[in-house]
């Protein structure tokens, strides 16, 4: 539910492009124009959102049993921070989405896959690969976030029969509006910040928290 509350925070966010790529989508269906970069985004975003989906439903039920490892976390946490720091040093193609390839997306894709452990951050991971793989600053962030919208209302569809378990509801929808708010927030503040490049320096946070879990944890 919480994620569901940044969901609501990404589609709102980033609603412009996601009538871009409806429009663009419609016109290559309607063969006005076959190379519509919009279409060919959405093209993309299906193709990474593959690895994705088979990597999660075939280990879901291994990775949630880490849920309850506070040290393989906070390992997970330091994964995440170094993930982050190299990027300090990739110096990018500046691709757009002319040149983003089938490739990128498909190891976007499995970034975002590989993200379902806890403790590796999905938007580090998939906007560092994306960094890795020579797009555009601002592409490698939208592209992470539009890719997010597929993964986590899959998430919420398979989780969705669990809400009859939870016993105060309306805690959980305050959460999920709280989380709606400071998605928003978080993401006008991250957008601005991988755009001038310092996405490494939410590797401090990640190595920081990553050693407490690990020297606190029993």
């Amino acid at each position: 539910m919480l994620h569901l509350g940044t969901l609501l925070a990404v589609i709102v966010f980033f609603w412009k492009d996601i009538a871009r790529i409806v429009q663009g989508s419609m016109r290559m269906l309607r063969e006005e124009k076959k190379d519509s970069p919009d279409g060919k985004l959405l093209l993309l975003i299906v193709l990474a959102s593959v690895p994705t989906g088979l990597m999660g439903i075939v280990f879901r039920d291994w990775v949630e049993s880490f849920f309850s490892e506070p040290k393989l976390v906070g390992a997970m946490l330091l994964v995440t921070g170094g993930v982050l720091w190299v990027t300090r040093y990739v110096r990018g193609q500046n691709k757009g989405v002319d040149g983003m390839t089938w490739k990128d997306a498909l190891l976007i894709g499995v970034a975002q896959g590989v993200a379902i452990m806890p403790g590796i951050s999905r938007s580090g991971a998939t906007i560092s690969t994306g960094f890795y793989c020579g797009l555009d600053r601002s592409l490698a962030g939208r592209f992470s976030f539009l890719l997010s919208i597929p993964a986590i209302l899959g998430a919420t569809v398979l989780e969705f029969p669990k809400i009859e378990t939870i016993e105060t509801i309306w805690v959980t929808l305050v959460g999920t509006g709280v989380a709606f708010c400071v998605g928003l927030l978080s993401l006008k503040l991250l957008m601005g910040i991988i755009r001038a490049g310092r996405l490494f320096n939410f590797s401090y946070y990640c190595w920081g928290v990553g050693l407490l879990m690990i020297l606190l944890a029993k």
